[in-house]
């Protein structure tokens, strides 16, 4: 899949252990390396933790 900046999305799951993020919340997409798959996301609830989605992280549009 393809993210674009300003793109709204959801997370899905995420194993990391250092965030109060929960499946659901909400953000907005701020930058995307499809050679890294890392997706930076600015969530609605003030947290600015980016996706690492080849390493288990998924999120889908909101």
């Amino acid at each position: 899949m393809t993210y674009a900046k300003g793109d709204r999305i959801a997370l899905v799951h995420t194993d990391d252990p250092h965030t109060d993020l929960r499946p659901g919340e909400t953000g907005t997409v701020t930058r995307y390396d499809p050679n890294l798959a890392q997706l930076s996301i600015a969530w609605d609830s003030g947290s600015t933790l980016s996706m690492l989605l080849d390493d288990g992280d998924e999120v889908r549009p909101a």
